[in-house]
């Protein structure tokens, strides 16, 4: 019996997302999507954003939080002042039935003062994952996007120095 639902639910998650192949988006405008932040509130990326420069690290699969993080800890140590915002995204109906137990779970494991600067976006995942491309997704999307809403850094290929730098520059 376990091992049949095992079998259901696998095939469902695995039918309801899908797999875009990554393109460089650096000079698009970022699509309008909807999130929620961990505090509850809505946001509509990027119109809610007000700053010369926001940074997203965009997020397609749990494992994605440990590029994150390094980027976190690079922006950190190298006092870059810059807003910056995790995206967890995830695309599917599936994951949308579970989003209160996938919320309480990032909760659980985020200091309460950081909540406002994660963001989830379920509905529109597909939209964004669409948008950059979702192959290695285990890699954070890091846009940089000026004042225009226009993403003037794109990288998706692992946290580097050098990529830090390269943002770094533009800032």
């Amino acid at each position: 019996m376990r091992i049949t639902l095992l079998f259901v639910v696998s095939l469902f998650v695995s039918g309801c997302s899908s797999t875009y192949v990554n393109q460089d988006v650096t000079g698009k405008l970022f699509p309008a999507v909807n999130g929620e932040s961990l505090e509850k509130k809505a946001v509509s990326i990027p119109d809610d954003f007000n700053h010369d420069f926001t940074l997203l690290l965009i997020g397609y699969k749990q494992n994605a939080q440990f590029d994150i993080d390094r980027w976190l800890i690079g922006l950190d140590m190298t006092k870059t002042d810059v807003a910056a915002y995790e995206i967890p995204t995830i695309q599917g109906l599936f994951p949308r039935m579970f989003k209160p137990f996938i919320d309480n779970g990032m909760r659980a494991g985020i200091p309460k003062q950081l909540w406002k600067g994660v963001i989830t976006v379920y509905k529109d995942g597909d939209r964004v994952q669409q948008f950059t491309g979702n192959q290695s997704p285990n890699n954070a999307r890091v846009v940089l996007l000026n004042n225009k809403k226009q993403i003037i850094y794109f990288y998706d290929d692992g946290f580097s120095v050098e990529a830090l730098n390269n943002l770094r520059a533009l800032l």
